[in-house]
């Protein structure tokens, strides 16, 4: 059970412990940074709960057969719809719970990305989990805990997952992939999580681009700081993880001057005006130069 799901060891014999003494919750939350495992684990708790064998995980029986052809009618994803899950959505399973359990003796409604419910979302969805029928269990999967409302989560009995240790992932990359990732700065970029850092793995160059572009505030003219610019220009689709990577140096290095501090504010600003979908180019042009103004380049003169 749970066999290549790297971390969360807790939570995953917590899972165990719950299906062997049918102590399931009605509904859970599941909080974490994205490609943590998430999802992953939700799945495999999914799989057990709908498993007809008495031991939970037979992989042989109809239920783990159907689930496994992600053909199971007593299962169902719900999945953002565009850049939310709407309304009508909560509504078609709000449809489908009320119908009793075909193969299993249960029924799983899992929520991927559930902290991009709308509002009105999770107000239709909190109806069903006030008074679920007792065969179904409901997973909400998120990484931000705030955009819940709090009648959502006092309903749900909530799991943090746990970043997972850099050597860990340093190990994974190695084994899985054969890159060796030496560089502190690059690790923990990743967040603690496999799926960032599978996905940023091949980035290292660039990230090493940037690394040098944040050294060299104060030590050189924007005209030479912006020539590393580069990989951050053309980072459009990491973007964000790009820019948490510049607030990770510029952490380290507002310890020993203060100044560095304004430049993560800085970048922070950069978010947002992306977020409300500001021109790029010019959010970033704007981001340097700024950057380069709080730590000011100061020429030798000879």
């Amino acid at each position: 059970m749970f066999d290549g799901i790297i971390g969360n060891q807790k939570i995953k014999d917590m899972l165990l412990s719950s299906v062997k003494n049918d102590k399931i919750s009605h509904s859970y939350l599941f909080l974490g940074v994205q490609g943590i495992g998430k999802k992953m684990i939700a799945k495999e708790f999914a799989k057990m709960l709908l498993c007809l064998d008495e031991n939970k995980y037979c992989n042989n029986c109809k239920s783990c057969i159907e689930f496994d052809s992600d053909n199971h009618p007593d299962k169902l994803i719900v999945t953002p719809d565009g850049n939310s899950i709407k309304i009508q959505q909560i509504r078609e399973l709000q449809n489908r719970i009320q119908e009793k359990p075909i193969i299993s003796e249960r029924k799983v409604y899992i929520i991927d990305d559930a902290d991009l419910m709308t509002k009105e979302a999770q107000n239709c969805l909190l109806k069903t989990l006030e008074e679920p029928p007792k065969y179904a269990t409901i997973i909400l999967i998120g990484t931000n805990e705030n955009e819940f409302l709090a009648t959502i989560k006092s309903r749900c009995m909530i799991i943090h997952f746990e970043p997972i240790e850099n050597e860990i992932i340093k190990r994974y990359l190695e084994e899985k992939y054969g890159d060796k990732i030496f560089d502190k700065n690059i690790l923990d970029i990743f967040q603690g999580s496999i799926g960032k850092a599978i996905s940023l793995k091949d980035k290292v160059s660039e990230y090493q681009s940037i690394t040098s572009l944040v050294d060299m505030l104060g030590r050189k003219d924007v005209i030479d700081i912006i020539k590393y610019a580069e990989p951050i220009y053309k980072s459009k689709e990491e973007i964000f993880e790009t820019l948490d990577y510049i607030n990770i140096l510029l952490l380290k290095k507002a310890k020993e001057n203060y100044l560095y501090t304004n430049c993560i504010n800085t970048v922070e600003e950069t978010k947002k005006k992306l977020k409300q979908n500001a021109n790029y180019d010019m959010s970033i042009d704007n981001m340097i130069f700024n950057m380069c103004k709080q730590i000011p380049f100061e020429r030798n003169e000879i």
